[in-house]
């Protein structure tokens, strides 16, 4: 069993001038889309199991190795995320399967040295629906200068009986980084780390 993949789509941008001032370096944010044939479209399915055990090595690896090329190594990507939009024959769960599965995501968590969990969205729409892939830092899920969203549409996809998948990254936070980050507010707020209030 082989995900049939129609094609794969690349996005990618460069950001030299950010809020009216020059970034200090290029800041990159691109990402890998493959469009897939939905294999439960139009039907229900109880048990997704073997299409997502299937499916999820072959992307996932596919996938990560197109997204190392772009960045020139897996060192480059600083934060990063995921994506999936079923067709209008599909259930959100369907594209909430082919993601949120560790024989996907841990290709590229691994490949470029993560800690923190993948940032998701899973959506329904037709062709040339928007496809949002939030990204947050690889490594530390509270700094908020790597709270990022790419955004990008296919004309043609997905198709009702197809998914898109998507993986995201970006090779640094946003430029003009201005807002403080997460422990500092909890610090003012005399919370921990979890967020509960201070006793």
């Amino acid at each position: 069993m082989q995900p049939e993949i129609r094609k794969i789509v690349t996005y990618d941008e460069e950001v030299l001038i950010e809020g009216f001032k020059a970034a200090s370096q290029p800041w990159r944010m691109f990402a890998v889309a493959a469009v897939v044939k939905n294999p439960w479209a139009g039907r229900f399915v109880e048990d997704l199991k073997p299409e997502i055990q299937a499916y999820g090595p072959v992307l996932g690896e596919m996938m990560t190795d197109r997204m190392i090329t772009l960045a020139g190594g897996g060192d480059a990507i600083e934060a990063y995320g995921k994506a999936a939009v079923v067709g209008l024959n599909g259930e959100v769960e369907h594209a909430s399967g082919l993601i949120h599965t560790l024989r996907f995501g841990n290709f590229y968590r691994e490949a470029v040295g993560a800690k923190s969990y993948l940032a998701f969205t899973n959506t329904r729409g037709p062709a040339n629906a928007p496809i949002m892939v939030p990204l947050m830092d690889k490594n530390d899920a509270g700094r908020r200068s790597h709270y990022l969203t790419i955004q990008f549409s296919i004309p043609d996809a997905p198709r009702d009986d197809e998914i898109v998948v998507v993986l995201g990254a970006a090779t640094g936070g946003r430029p003009h980084h201005r807002i403080g980050d997460r422990y500092q507010d909890l610090k003012d707020l005399g919370h921990d780390l979890d967020n509960p209030a201070a006793v």
